[in-house]
């Protein structure tokens, strides 16, 4: 878990200056984006031959393809090969999330998940906290290539203790995989997203690669909801997205990673181009996000814990999710930067009551039997969410800047590389171009406020609220 939480964040203060340097700041979202999707893709893979065959030996192979991927991320040269090597370490990410919260689920009691959830939160806040530091700080001074680096000997000591687990005992179940449910449902991941992408490009030909994507995406998933009904041992069991809470708690885990993954990818390209902030700063002005997703967790799980109720936290805390981006949306421009790094940390503080909650309910709904596929499930809905609602995000805002004339590989490049305040920097012409650039982020903040009020319909039904 220290290993996935640090390959998302620690990223999130690079991204300014791998846009500076490899260029196409289009493409920035998918160097997010192509991880979540991967490991979007490949968690329920985990989650169903933990099941069948155990988890050791799988958790190894995934620290394995995480650290090839993170050396492949280091010597890219483009934004391509970027986008590429950051979906082998999605791919090796999606074990190492589904197999090691399916550990904890077996573990533990249904009341004390959430409490446990809170400890990797903690071992999350450790991790998020130091990850935008270090980030800055490794970006700094010794290029954005070094923050990929970084996990390697955290990837080779996880290797080294896994070894240290006892191996199965019980034996092998006869056990065959839904191939056919995999290849669909990759298809309708991949089409989906780009679908997505294709939303800020002009409506020209391109229209029709998108209505090529739309039938791809209506197409898999028809197919994929009639494989999954027949399939012996699906990818996907009906009985588990017939539960009520446990496709509600599937959704709310999928705007979570709409909204946070969003927050964490756009956010320093913010601060970078309309408060003129370093990358160093960028950093430290990042840290209360981690700092407040972690106590909330934490105060969430001990409640839980002793309380037995649940759906009640993620109800109020999304409640607040949303006024609060929603006044960031409006007053964010104006903001002294001290007050709005401690205004990200109260947005966390909210966002920190949601997760525990979604997993323990989950795997105390799903039984013993099922309870990897259920898990992978959660981590499947966050990171598809995270994909698509970033690549969502990046449509809005440069869709808006292109209405209003803003050349995105031109301008905005320059104003990621020159820093520098609206306002204070340069001329009016340029300060001009920051104005149109603040004001569509604007757009980005309104949508992932939408996100965080789609979940919390979903926590205030949720039929299960207590532990």
């Amino acid at each position: 878990m220290l290993i996935v939480m640090v390959s998302e964040t620690i990223v999130a203060t690079a991204l300014p200056a791998i846009a500076a340097s490899l260029g196409k700041i289009e493409l920035i979202a998918w160097v997010v984006a192509s991880y979540m999707i991967c490991l979007a893709i490949t968690a329920p893979v985990y989650g169903r031959l933990g099941d069948a065959f155990g988890r050791r030996f799988l958790m190894v192979i995934s620290l394995s393809i995480t650290l090839v991927g993170s050396v492949l991320c280091a010597v890219s040269v483009s934004m391509e090969m970027l986008i590429v090597a950051r979906a082998i370490q999605g791919i090796g990410g999606g074990g190492l999330v589904s197999l090691a919260l399916a550990l904890l689920g077996q573990s533990v009691h249904p009341r004390d998940r959430v409490r446990f959830h809170g400890y990797i939160s903690v071992i999350g806040f450790g991790a998020s906290a130091l990850g935008p530091v270090i980030g800055g700080f490794l970006t700094a001074n010794f290029g954005w290539q070094s923050v990929f680096l970084f996990n390697l000997p955290l990837g080779f000591a996880a290797i080294a203790l896994v070894y240290r687990l006892p191996p199965r005992t019980t034996p092998f179940e006869p056990f065959r995989f839904d191939y056919p449910g995999l290849i669909l449902f990759a298809a309708f991941v991949w089409a989906l997203v780009i679908l997505v992408q294709e939303f800020r490009q002009p409506v020209d030909l391109r229209i029709l690669l998108s209505a090529g994507l739309a039938a791809i995406v209506v197409i898999s998933l028809t197919l994929l909801v009639g494989r999954e009904k027949r399939a012996s041992n699906p990818l996907f069991p009906p009985s588990l997205l017939r539960n009520p809470s446990i496709w509600r708690c599937d959704a709310m885990a999928a705007c979570h990673g709409a909204y946070f993954v969003s927050i964490l990818t756009f956010i320093p390209l913010y601060l970078r181009a309309v408060h003129g902030k370093s990358v160093g700063e960028i950093g430290l002005m990042l840290l209360p996000i981690t700092v407040g997703i972690g106590i909330g967790s934490l105060i969430t799980g001990s409640v839980v814990s002793r309380t037995g109720k649940s759906a009640i936290f993620p109800s109020l805390g999304l409640v607040g999710i949303f006024l609060t981006i929603v006044f960031l949306g409006l007053w964010a421009d104006v903001m002294p930067a001290i007050f709005l790094s401690a205004y990200l940390g109260l947005i966390a503080l909210f966002m920190g009551t949601v997760m525990g909650v979604v997993q323990a309910t989950v795997q105390a709904e799903s039984g013993s039997q099922l309870l990897g596929t259920a898990t992978a499930a959660i981590s499947l809905s966050r990171s598809l969410g995270g994909a698509v609602g970033t690549a969502l995000a990046g449509a809005v805002l440069f869709g808006i800047m292109a209405v209003n004339g803003v050349e995105i590989s031109t301008e905005l490049q320059a104003v990621l590389q020159g820093g520098g305040a609206i306002g204070g920097f340069g001329s009016g012409a340029e300060s001009t171009i920051r104005d149109e650039i603040a004001f569509a982020f604007h757009g980005v903040f309104f949508l992932i406020a939408f996100y965080s009020a789609i979940s919390c319909y979903f926590a205030w039904t949720l039929p299960r609220r207590t532990l």
